[in-house]
C-alpha cells in the first residue's frame, strides 16, 4: 500500500469506529435516562479491538520508521476530524464530546447537498419531458425545504424568494380539476422559469462556492493534503 491508500484505508476505519462509538454512547445514554447502571457492550469493545488491530496493521505498510496509532491520527488530521476516537484509543472507552466534530456536520451536509443537486435535475427532467405537471407544485415545495436548510448562502436565499414570489401561480396552474381528463401543464413562462431555477441550483451547487461548503472543508482538506 502506498502511503495514500494508507491514509485512505485509515480514514474508512476512523470512520467505522466513530459510528461504533456514537452508538454506544447512545445506548449508554439510554441506560441513564432508564436509570440502569452503565454497562459498556461486550460486542462493541470486541469490533472496537478489531478496528484498531487493523488500523496498526494498516500502518505497518508505512516507511519504516513506522508510526504508532496515536502519533499517527495527530500528524494526519485524522485525530481532529475524528477526536471520539482518538479518546478511544488512548482510553478505551466510547466518550462523547461537547463540540460536534467535523465529520458530523459533514455527512449531513454533503447529503443535503446531493439531494438538492438530485432534486433539482429531477424536476429539469420532469418539467422538460413528462406529459403532466401535476406533481411539480409539490417537487417544488420539497425543493425550498432543502433549499432552507442552507440559510445564510446568498446565491441560493435569492432563489427561495424567487420560489415564494412564483409558487402560488404554479400550485394554481397545476391544480386538477375533480373529473378533468386534461393532464395540467405549465405555461411557457412558468417552464421557462423553473428550468432556469433548476439550471442555477445545479450550477452553484456543482462548482463547490465557499458559502456552500465550509462544512465539509477539513475533510476536503484532508483529501487535498494525500
Amino acid at each position: 500500500m502506498s502511503c495514500k491508500q494508507v491514509a485512505l484505508e485509515m480514514f474508512s476505519l476512523c470512520s467505522q469506529l466513530d459510528v461504533l462509538i456514537k452508538g454506544e454512547v447512545q445506548q449508554l445514554l439510554e441506560q441513564v435516562a432508564e436509570n440502569i447502571s452503565l454497562v459498556e457492550s461486550d460486542i462493541f469493545h470486541m469490533l472496537g479491538a478489531e478496528i484498531v488491530e487493523r488500523m496498526k496493521e494498516c500502518l505497518t505498510h508505512l516507511p519504516e520508521p513506522v508510526p504508532c496509532l496515536q502519533d499517527y491520527l495527530d500528524t494526519s488530521g485524522l485525530s481532529v476530524l475524528y477526536p471520539r476516537v482518538e479518546i478511544y484509543i488512548i482510553h478505551e472507552r466510547p466518550v462523547d464530546i461537547l463540540e460536534k466534530p467535523p465529520m458530523d456536520e459533514y455527512y449531513i451536509h454533503i447529503g443535503k447537498l446531493n439531494q438538492l443537486l438530485v432534486l433539482s435535475q429531477q424536476l429539469e427532467d420532469d418539467v422538460r419531458h413528462l406529459g403532466s405537471h401535476k406533481y411539480v407544485a409539490h417537487q417544488l415545495s420539497v425543493l425550498y425545504k432543502v433549499l432552507s436548510y442552507f440559510n445564510g448562502c446568498l446565491s441560493l436565499d435569492i432563489l427561495k424568494r424567487d420560489i415564494e414570489a412564483n409558487f402560488k401561480s404554479v400550485k394554481s396552474v397545476v391544480a386538477t380539476n375533480e373529473g378533468s381528463r386534461q393532464e395540467p401543464l405549465l405555461p411557457a413562462h412558468l417552464s421557462t422559469w423553473l428550468l432556469d431555477l433548476t439550471q442555477t441550483i445545479i450550477t452553484t451547487v456543482s462548482s463547490f462556492p465557499e458559502d456552500l461548503t465550509r462544512e465539509i472543508m477539513p475533510v476536503l482538506a484532508f483529501s487535498l493534503s494525500l
